[in-house]
């Protein structure tokens, strides 16, 4: 027979593990399964969305009816007024907290990772330009700059070029028959073939990435940034000096990916 102390050690330990980060990771994810889901969702359906098992996730359910935040009936499960209370108290704390605070958070983050200067643009109505409208700069002695306001051709730069690769086909060809392209350096792309295979990589990849084509000797990598809505607030990018990117142009694409897509994340995207 157990001992009272061996008792409230073994009550401890599954508190712990209740509490553990995982368990934390997979009520978020449980609850944005159900999110997505236009009807209620059986237990076995949610164990095979979210690649846990069924006993584990019975328990995160049952823990989660009592607090009215998922409702269970017929083996369904669908959100409970807990959830939406909560979502409403959320919504209204991002309203609070501006948009811009939450980009340039990011901004700072990815400056401090990569070392170099970092910028957020955005595109001109006519969709033609964009306009850089915040920097974080490098603290390296050797970095690029760029003037708050200042705009640049969307074909020959990261940031336009990401811009371009969430536009529908129709409006891509449109912007490339118009488009009167000129050669700022000998690696700028103006052919307009060229820039559709270009444009059409960064939309596979999800970032985009320029070597000299704006400026000699400047390398851009870029990715957009998206709302709640899914509308495109602009292009988050990360703008290094060419001889000290050429080495680590895997790495800049997968932290400037991963940021826009953190950033996006932050203010209400899925």
């Amino acid at each position: 027979m157990s001992t009272v102390k061996e008792q409230d050690e073994t009550a401890s330990e599954n508190v712990a593990r209740a509490a553990s980060p995982q368990s934390v990771t997979r009520v978020v994810r449980l609850l944005e399964a159900l999110c997505t889901s236009s009807d209620p969702v059986s237990l076995a359906d949610l164990s095979r969305r979210l690649a846990t098992p069924k006993s584990s996730l019975a328990a995160l359910l049952r823990g989660l009816a009592e607090e009215d935040f998922v409702i269970g009936a017929d083996g369904l499960w669908r959100l409970g007024p807990g959830a939406f209370g909560l979502g409403s108290a959320l919504a209204e704390a991002r309203r609070r907290l501006q948009s811009s605070d939450l980009i340039r958070d990011g901004m700072r983050r990815l400056c401090a990772a990569t070392g170099e200067t970092v910028l957020f643009a955005v595109g001109d109505a006519e969709g033609d330009r964009l306009t850089y409208v915040d920097m974080i700069e490098s603290r390296n002695v050797v970095r690029y700059s760029v003037s708050v306001g200042d705009r640049r051709p969307l074909y020959a730069t990261a940031g336009g070029r990401a811009l371009l690769a969430t536009c529908s086909v129709e409006a891509l060809e449109s912007y490339l028959a118009r488009l009167d392209a000129e050669a700022f350096t000998p690696a700028t792309l103006v052919d307009s073939r060229s820039l559709a295979a270009a444009v059409a990589i960064a939309r596979e990849q999800g970032v985009a990435q320029t070597v000299d084509q704006a400026a000699e000797g400047v390398t851009g990598t870029a990715a957009v940034i998206r709302d709640a809505a899914g509308v495109v607030l602009g292009a988050l990018v990360v703008a290094a000096p060419t001889p000290r990117a050429q080495d680590r142009l895997a790495e800049l694409a997968e932290r400037v990916r991963t940021e826009a897509a953190d950033i996006s994340r932050s203010l209400g995207f899925r």
